[in-house]
Formats: C-alpha cells, structure tokens, sequence
C-alpha cells in the first residue's frame, strides 16, 4: 500500500502547513510535487512524530457528502 500526499487537495493548506511533516522535510507547498510514499515510511514518520522530532501528517482529504435525491 502506498500514500498520496498531493498538498493541492489538502483541505487544510495553508492552516495546517506550518505543523505538517511535509512541509518540514521537504519545504512549502508551493514548491512540493505530489509525494507518494510506502506504508514502511509513513510507519517510520509516525514513529518520528510519535516521539517528538517531527510534526505529524496534517493531510486532510476532502470528502464528498451523502447524496441526497429531492423528493
């Protein structure tokens, strides 16, 4: 399994940014190509986060609401 890191679809650019471990490792969005990394790295940057050397992932997805039929 692997994870899409695209900063264009986080719906907490720019909020969240300064926190996120994307932006620490790699710089600003502005200047970040969409990222894909494996379950093993995202476990490892967890396990960073988890004792304070890095932020954590901020990614936030949009979701899309229910769909809902008038009557």
């Amino acid at each position: 399994m692997t994870t899409h890191i695209d900063c264009d679809t986080c719906v907490v650019r720019g909020l969240a940014c300064h926190d996120c471990v994307v932006t620490v490792l790699l710089g600003p969005p502005p200047e970040l190509a969409p990222l894909t990394i494996d379950d093993e790295e995202l476990r490892a940057l967890d396990v960073l986060a988890d004792v304070g050397l890095v932020p954590p992932l901020r990614l936030v997805r949009p979701v899309t609401g229910p769909v809902v039929e008038s009557a």
